[in-house]
């Protein structure tokens, strides 16, 4: 099984889909938010959310929502990367509550070889996450530096 690609392998306009998705629990969602300290009740009470907010009930933390896209897509995107360089936007355009199911598909917008160093090149990516009805929740573009397949691997 592939885990990543070397910058030959990238191709401007490729579309990459990431299996399996991830239904999100409750669990997950207040786990992630006690590992990284936002008690915000609009992810961790259930009656704050259902009588405080417009949504009528708990928001899964955008951060999370992030980190599963970000971690859907190695296998297709970054498994080989040198370093990730850089997340140049991020952007929640849905909710995503407990009980959705997660999925993201990576399109490569751009691929440039390094100028500096020879065996190298930079892939920049867009990753959209939708949920099981198709809505896109999240959407983030990001550069990641990647090795040139090996000599000996030609």
């Amino acid at each position: 099984m592939q885990f990543g690609r070397y910058f030959e392998e990238f191709e401007v306009g490729a579309v990459y889909k990431h299996w399996p998705g991830k239904t999100i629990t409750e669990y997950d969602d207040h786990l992630f938010c006690l590992l990284t300290m936002n008690h915000h009740p609009l992810h961790i009470d259930a009656h704050y959310a259902e009588t405080s907010t417009e949504f009528g009930k708990n928001v899964v933390v955008g951060n999370y929502i992030y980190s599963l896209l970000l971690g859907m897509s190695v296998a297709d995107v970054s498994g080989k990367a040198i370093a990730n360089l850089e997340v140049e936007s991020l952007k929640h355009v849905a909710p995503t509550f407990h009980g959705d199911t997660l999925y993201g598909e990576t399109t490569v917008l751009e691929v440039k070889e390094s100028s500096s160093k020879p065996d190298r090149g930079v892939v920049y990516v867009e990753t959209k996450g939708f949920n099981q009805h198709g809505t896109m929740v999240c959407v983030f573009r990001r550069k990641v530096m990647v090795p040139k397949k090996p000599a000996a691997a030609e």
